[in-house]
């Protein structure tokens, strides 16, 4: 049986066919341009490739509520062409098939789920950190949608010390992604992630971010693993610099066999960047009944 697989993201677009073992056998990207550019190469490419159904992971916000008149659209998108537009009901009228439906991180936080570095484990998170920030929380077994679904890259967090950046959210001056997002690095130091590799002080500040947001998440949704992925965590240093801080915040508050553990606790992502397809694949599996 073959899958449509679709990771729609702000800049480009996957397009992908897999089997149910999760293997990509064929996989495209096209630039996300306005949906009339864009909807109809989409089209184009799962016609003819007798997929059972499709599964997509998309920018947003979006609607996931099954109930709602505006389910499968993307809604209050800065990306103005996008806004309030109905993704499911456009590809769905010329494939007619099942679609499953879900953030882009959502579907990451399914790949490592089903595949990669959380499989058989009932409760975890995914956070990519890169372009910007956004969490996908696998919670009981599956994924979490509550009024939405989690916008967690914008938790606000506290500023360090010697932090004098304004951020670079334009809703939030010390939120998540403002504050630790490629941008943000970018527009504070001057310089892109990759060229500062070898600056400690960058690293020290961005681990103090990311560590502020992992502690949150650990005493809120308490989750048995996290899993690192995006851009800016291809600096590995990141991980026993955030691992450090992230016990230091905790201060023994919390006490587990997991924290205690923590090089496997919080741990980089294991599907080489294809946790997005892969868990897009699952999504059109789902849609069907299928685990």
């Amino acid at each position: 049986m073959l899958f449509g697989a679709l990771e729609a993201g702000g800049t480009k677009m996957v397009l992908a066919i897999g089997n149910e073992n999760g293997e990509i056998l064929e996989q495209v990207s096209i630039p996300t341009e306005t949906p009339d550019i864009t909807i109809p190469k989409i089209i184009d490419y799962f016609k003819g490739k007798e997929i059972a159904a499709l599964g997509i992971g998309s920018f947003g916000p979006i609607d996931l509520d099954k109930k709602s008149p505006t389910y499968g659209y993307i809604t209050s998108t800065p990306k103005l062409a996008w806004a309030n537009y109905d993704f499911v009901g456009n590809i769905k009228k010329s494939l007619d098939l099942p679609i499953g439906f879900d953030t882009d991180v959502n579907g990451s936080a399914l790949g490592e789920a089903t595949w990669g570095s959380t499989k058989g484990i009932d409760s975890s998170i995914y956070i990519t950190i890169g372009t910007g920030v956004g969490v996908g929380v696998f919670q009981n077994g599956g994924l979490l949608h509550g009024m939405l679904h989690p916008e967690a890259g914008h938790v606000l967090l506290s500023k360090h010390p010697e932090d004098h950046f304004e951020g670079a959210c334009p809703y939030h001056p010390n939120c998540f992604e403002g504050l630790a997002a490629g941008p943000a690095i970018e527009k504070r130091w001057g310089k892109k992630a990759i060229e500062l590799k070898d600056n400690e002080k960058v690293w020290e500040m961005e681990a103090y971010y990311i560590a502020q947001a992992l502690v949150g998440y650990i005493l809120t949704l308490s989750p048995h693993r996290i899993v690192l992925g995006g851009g800016v965590m291809h600096q590995e240093q990141l991980f026993p610099l955030i691992r450090q801080k992230v016990v230091e915040l905790l201060n023994g508050y919390v006490r587990t066999a997991q924290l205690s553990d923590i090089d496997n606790y919080i741990v980089p992502a294991a599907l080489n960047d294809n946790q997005g397809i892969m868990g897009c694949i699952q999504l059109a599996k789902m849609e069907l009944g299928i685990q």
